[in-house]
């Protein structure tokens, strides 16, 4: 296998002349975002979603909603305007009940005009969440049907994980003039929780990302060259051993061999930015994992490259007081409505090409 390695020094002088032609090139954004329990008010067949309704614990009424569905739009229509103006390309979502609800969150006036699409596959969690994905479509075309793939796994007791598929879309990032340049995979997640304890809950995620895993095999065996972004709510940080040996994401540019994975968010985290706080300290389970081949892409006309990533930790989406402050403001805790964000920070990546 060929060993790819980009020296710091020969990085730093690569990402500075970019800063510095940076006219020259440009940039586009792709996110992943926990949306905490984006539940509509009416109950669905089959689903646990009695908490969130309107005579449930949460109380979730109408109005409710429609605040949570403002707060999540006004925080996309912000995703990655510091170094694109058009904001998010692509953002895969978690913690959705259905489709119905990203049609009503890309309705909404904060983000109404970039016209974002949906898709999401319902899988069999037993609360009735999915993950699901948005895309801008004068930015991105999808080619072929989304898949989702079904874990297959057991808790340490026997019983049966009921978890999200793993949803794979495929297509096309455009250029501004809207020529079809470049294709890209990406396959969002949310991998079973570390309920009952991180190391009793430890093989399933070990699991997860075995399935993920084969996966990326499979679109390898189609497409040896295949730019491949996984994004999602792992449930695990980039150290643990589902996503560094199963996964096999590695920490550095270095580390990385041919059809290899390359961790964007391990070294975010070895610096004390995380994406949740947990009892005091940070994880970064929200994480952007990209195929060697997107990593080593020639900086081209017609070329998609990764330049760098984002834990989007604004001041908007922060708790500001109290023993909560610093930590992603949530929309409920211990049952009382803050009417905030999410638990957890929107990760972000960006690509880049010549224009």
């Amino acid at each position: 296998m060929r060993r790819f390695f980009l020296t710091a020094a020969l990085l730093t002088a690569v990402v500075c002349s970019m800063m510095a032609q940076k006219e020259d090139y440009v940039a586009r954004c792709i996110a992943f975002y926990n949306l905490e329990n984006l539940f509509d008010t009416i109950h669905d067949e089959g689903k646990n979603d009695y908490e969130y309704l309107p005579d449930g614990a949460m109380h979730w009424t109408p109005l409710k909603y429609e605040h949570k569905l403002h707060n999540m739009a006004y925080a996309i229509s912000q995703f990655g305007l510091d170094k694109s103006a058009i904001g998010a390309v692509c953002i895969g979502v978690a913690e959705v009940e259905n489709i119905g609800c990203l049609y009503d969150l890309a309705k909404q006036p904060e983000i109404a005009d970039r016209n974002y699409q949906p898709i999401l596959l319902e899988g069999p969690d037993r609360r009735g969440v999915d993950v699901g994905f948005l895309y801008n479509p004068s930015y991105f075309t999808p080619v072929g049907k989304p898949k989702g793939y079904e874990l297959k796994a057991h808790y340490a007791d026997g019983g049966e994980v009921k978890s999200r598929l793993q949803l794979l879309v495929s297509g096309y990032l455009k250029d501004d003039k809207g020529i079809v340049r470049d294709k890209i995979h990406i396959i969002v997640n949310h991998w079973p929780s570390r309920y009952g304890g991180e190391e009793s809950s430890r093989a399933t995620r070990d699991t997860a990302a075995m399935l993920c895993k084969s996966i990326c095999d499979s679109i390898y065996l189609k497409e040896p060259r295949a730019k491949i972004i996984i994004m999602g709510d792992l449930n695990d940080d980039p150290f643990n051993h589902s996503c560094a040996e199963v996964l096999g994401a590695k920490k550095t540019r270095g580390e990385v061999e041919e059809q290899g994975l390359f961790n964007t968010m391990w070294q975010r985290l070895d610096r004390g930015i995380g994406s949740l706080a947990y009892n005091g300290s940070w994880n970064l389970f929200d994480q952007i994992i990209i195929s060697e081949p997107l990593m080593n892409a020639e900086r081209s006309t017609d070329k998609w490259s990764y330049w760098e990533p984002e834990i989007f930790n604004k001041p908007f989406l922060t708790t500001q007081e109290g023993k909560d402050k610093g930590t992603p403001l949530r929309t409920h805790k211990g049952g009382v409505w803050l009417d905030g964000y999410g638990d957890h920070y929107p990760t972000m990546i960006y690509l880049i090409k010549q224009k």
